[in-house]
Formats: C-alpha cells, sequence, structure tokens
C-alpha cells in the first residue's frame, strides 16, 4: 500500500511479545479491503456484484475504513 495514500512509515497495533496474536488495534482483513477500496475511491457498502442470484457486497456485511493509517 506504499504510495496509495497510507501515511508513510505508519505502524498501527501490536503483537504479543511472540508476534503470534493482535493485541492492540487489531483489523481483520475486511477493514483491510475496505480501506484500500477506499483509498481506491470505490465506495465498498455501496459497490456489490452478483453471485449466486443476489448481490453480494464486496465486504460483505463488515469491514470499516480504518482512517488511522490514512495519510
Amino acid at each position: 500500500m506504499a504510495g496509495g495514500g497510507v501515511k508513510p512509515g505508519t505502524i498501527y497495533g501490536a503483537t504479543d511479545e511472540w508476534g503470534y496474536k493482535a493485541i492492540e488495534n487489531r483489523v481483520e482483513m475486511y477493514d483491510l479491503h475496505a480501506t484500500m477500496l477506499h483509498l481506491m475511491g470505490v465506495d465498498h457498502t455501496r459497490s456489490t456484484y452478483r453471485f449466486s442470484g443476489r448481490d453480494m457486497r464486496l465486504t460483505d456485511v463488515h469491514g470499516h475504513v480504518v482512517h488511522q493509517v490514512i495519510g
């Protein structure tokens, strides 16, 4: 995501002492996708695609834009 609108040198969150689990500012994959779509100018809550006869959102019903990493 370098050069795509994210603050340079950003560290967001923390892991436990072994790097096994996120313990601070946990971000799910849906949040990462929502943030990337936001940086590309796509509203992830309104953008849908047709799958198995129903409209699906790109981030399902989850996903929030992580504004703290956007520069």
